[in-house]
C-alpha cells in the first residue's frame, strides 16, 4: 500500500443545517479525490474489493495518490483475472480491507469523491464500512459518467464508457482496468469536463452536483436573471411580468444565492412555480446579514408577496390587554391600544394567548364574563362566583377598590414589579402532582410554561426598545466590525468598518446619518414586533458588543428572566413525552 500527499478538511459552521452559501464552494478551492476499484464481482452485496486507486487533485494538481492491492479474502473468479490481471497471487500477501479502508477514509477525509459510474465504487465502500462497523463519512460525490451525459451530447460521445471516453477527451492516461490507472484517466477524463462547463455557468461544487440532476432547460437559461447581482449581502425581489413583486429573499452572497434558484437544489413546487414567472431581479446592497435580514422583514410586509410563505400576515401578533372599564377584564387584541401600556405579547397565535389568559384567570380573581359593568352592576353571581373563582363584581359583591387588586397584580406581573402570579401558579402546580392528578398538572404546567415565556419576552423587548439610542458592533468573518444603529428597537443604520479601519469615525458617521425614530404610544414604540425581535437577538448573541447607550439596558429585578431554567425544563420534558417523530 503507498500513499503521499495531505487532506484538506472542510469544516461545517456552527449550526445545524449549512446554508447555500457555505455549501457553494468554488470548484478552483475544492479538493478532489478521484477513486476508482477492481473487485471480485458486480455486486457489493455479494462480492469483495481486490484493489483501490485514488488520486487527490484540487485546482489542476495533483496532491497525492493511493494505491494498494486487497485481500478479498477468497478467489477471485477466471473471467475477472481476465479483465484485471490481478490473480490468487497478487492478492495472497496483500492487506485486507480491514486494514487498508481506515487508510482511505483518512486519506479522502474533508474530499469531494468522484469516481467512474460512482454508484459502483461508493457501493462496494459503502458495504465494506458497513461490515466492518465504520460510520461512511458521508463525502459527496460527484459521478463523471452522469456529469458526461450532461456536457457531451450523445453525437459527440454515444458511449461514456470509460475505456471510450478518455481517448475522445485527450487523456494522457489509458485505462486498463487496474484502479490507480483508471483513476489517473478519471482525472483527465473530470478536468476535460471541467472545461466544458464555462458556457453552462458552473462555478461552484453545488452547481456541478446540480448538473447531473434533472433541470429544465427553461430554468436553467433564466439563471442570466442573476448576472448583475453583487456578490455580497443584501436582499434580493422576484419580480413578474407586470413588475409586481413575486418573492423577497436574503443572503450574505447575492449572485450565489439567486444563482441556486435556477438549479436542481431547488425542489419547492412553488418556488419553481415562481422562478417560471420571474422576468428579473431586482436587489437591495446591506452592509451586512443583519440589515438585509432586517430589510427582508420590512419588504416582505410592504409587498405581502404571493410566493413567500410570511406574507399572508407578516405582522400578525397578538396581544393580551385590560379592558378599559370600571371592572376590567382579559381580552385578546391585534394591537394594543395606545392609552394602555400594560399589554403582555406578543404572541405569534391565538391559541398561545388564549393559553396564557387561562393561566392568568387560574389564580387571579379577574372576571371571565363579556358584558360591560357600569359603577353600580346589578347582575346576578355565576357559577365561578360559587367555586371561588370570581369576587361576582357583576353581582354587586366586589367593590371597585377590591377588584383593583386583581388588576394590580397583572399589571406588576407584566411591568416586572413582582412574580408572585408564577409562584401561585407553581404552588397549585406542586400540589396536583402531590394529590396524583397529573393529567391536569400536566395542563396547569404548559400554561405556566407560556404564560412565563410571554412574560419574559415581553420584558425583555420593552426593556430593550425602550431605549432611544444603542450602537453595537460585532466581528465580521472577513476581518473588521459590522455596526449597527438602533434606536427604539427599530434598526435606524447600518455599516461596516472595514479590516484596519478605525470603527469609531464609522460609528460618528453612522449615527449623524441614522434614520430619526419617532416613538408611537405602546410597548413597541420603534417598529414591529418581529424586526425588534430580531435585533435584540442580534445584539444578544455572543461577539455581540455596545458601543454606546443613550441610557442604561435594565431588567426587572423580579421580572420571569428567573423562570427561564423551569421554562427549558417544561420544553425538554414534552419533548421527551412526544417522543421521536417517525415519517413513512
Amino acid at each position: 500500500m503507498s500513499t503521499r500527499g495531505n487532506t484538506s478538511l472542510l469544516a461545517g459552521p456552527p449550526y445545524g443545517q449549512r446554508s447555500f452559501d457555505e455549501l457553494d464552494d468554488p470548484l478552483r478551492d475544492v479538493t478532489f479525490v478521484v477513486v476508482d476499484l477492481e473487485t471480485t464481482g458486480g455486486s457489493h452485496l455479494t462480492e469483495s474489493i481486490t484493489e483501490i486507486g485514488a488520486v487527490k487533485v484540487r485546482a489542476g494538481a495533483v496532491l497525492g495518490e493511493f494505491a494498494t492491492l486487497v485481500d478479498p479474502g477468497r478467489a477471485i473468479p477466471p473471467q475477472i483475472v481476465m479483465l484485471t490481471g490481478i490473480t490468487d497471487a497478487m492478492v495472497m500477501n496483500a492487506p485486507t480491507i480491514a486494514t487498508v479502508l481506515p487508510s482511505f477514509l483518512e486519506f479522502s477525509r474533508g474530499c469531494v469523491l468522484v469516481a467512474h459510474n460512482a454508484g459502483f465504487d461508493i457501493g462496494f465502500l459503502k458495504a465494506a464500512c458497513d461490515r466492518l462497523g465504520i460510520p461512511w463519512p458521508g463525502n459527496a460525490v460527484v459521478d463523471t459518467v452522469r456529469l458526461a451525459r450532461r456536457v457531451l451530447s450523445r453525437e459527440e460521445a454515444p458511449s461514456v464508457r470509460l475505456g471510450l471516453l478518455a481517448p475522445l477527451l485527450g487523456s494522457t492516461v489509458a485505462p486498463d482496468h487496474r484502479a490507480l490507472t483508471d483513476a489517473r484517466a478519471t482525472v483527465d477524463v473530470l478536468h476535460a469536463l471541467f472545461e466544458r462547463l464555462g458556457p453552462l455557468g458552473v462555478q461552484s461544487l453545488t452547481e456541478l452536483q446540480q448538473l447531473s440532476r434533472d433541470v429544465s432547460p427553461a430554468r436553467r437559461r433564466k439563471r442570466t436573471l442573476a448576472d448583475h447581482l453583487p456578490a455580497t449581502p443584501g436582499v434580493y425581489l422576484f419580480k413578474g411580468p407586470n413588475g409586481e413583486v413575486l418573492y423577497v429573499g436574503t443572503s450574505v452572497n447575492l449572485r450565489r444565492r439567486v444563482r441556486s434558484y435556477f438549479g436542481a437544489g431547488e425542489t419547492r413546487g412553488k418556488i419553481k412555480q415562481m422562478v417560471t414567472l420571474a422576468e428579473r431581479v431586482d436587489y437591495v446592497e446591506c452592509a451586512h446579514a443583519l440589515e438585509a435580514h432586517v430589510r427582508e422583514q420590512r419588504m416582505i410586509a410592504i409587498h405581502q408577496p404571493k410566493y413567500n410563505h410570511r406574507s399572508r400576515s407578516p405582522n400578525k401578533v397578538f396581544w393580551i390587554v385590560l379592558t378599559s372599564e370600571t371592572f376590567p377584564r382579559l381580552s385578546i387584541v391585534a394591537t394594543p391600544p395606545a392609552d394602555r401600556p400594560g399589554a403582555l405579547g406578543p404572541f405569534t397565535s391565538r391559541a398561545d394567548a388564549t393559553t396564557a389568559v387561562e393561566a392568568l384567570q387560574e389564580v387571579v380573581r379577574i372576571r371571565r364574563c363579556s358584558q360591560r359593568l357600569g359603577r353600580r352592576p346589578t347582575g346576578s353571581p355565576c357559577a365561578l362566583a360559587e367555586l371561588g373563582r370570581c369576587g361576582a363584581p357583576c353581582a354587586g359583591q366586589e367593590e371597585a377598590a377590591a377588584y383593583a387588586t386583581h388588576v394590580g397584580r397583572i399589571s406588576a406581573l407584566v411591568d416586572g414589579a413582582s412574580d408572585e402570579v408564577l409562584d401561585g401558579l407553581r404552588t397549585r402546580l406542586e400540589k396536583l402532582s402531590a394529590e396524583g392528578r397529573f393529567d391536569q398538572a400536566a395542563v396547569l404546567r404548559d400554561r405556566l410554561s407560556v404564560l412565563a415565556q410571554a412574560v419574559d419576552r415581553r420584558q425583555r423587548l420593552s426593556s430593550f426598545a425602550g431605549i432611544e439610542e444603542l450602537v453595537t458592533a460585532r466581528p465580521s468573518a472577513h476581518g473588521g466590525w459590522e455596526l449597527a444603529v438602533i434606536r427604539y428597537g427599530r434598526l435606524a443604520a447600518a455599516g461596516r468598518a472595514r479590516l484596519g479601519v478605525d470603527p469609531m469615525p464609522v460609528v460618528d458617521l453612522l449615527t449623524a446619518s441614522a434614520e430619526t425614530v419617532v416613538p408611537r404610544p405602546g410597548p413597541l414604540p420603534g417598529a414591529s414586533a418581529e424586526e425588534t425581535a430580531t435585533l435584540l437577538r442580534w445584539v444578544e448573541e455572543p461577539g455581540t458588543r455596545l458601543v454606546h447607550t443613550s441610557e442604561p439596558w435594565r431588567s426587572p429585578a423580579r421580572g420571569a428572566g428567573r423562570w427561564r431554567p423551569f421554562m427549558a425544563a417544561v420544553d425538554l420534558a414534552r419533548a421527551q413525552l412526544a417522543g421521536p417523530t417517525w415519517r413513512h
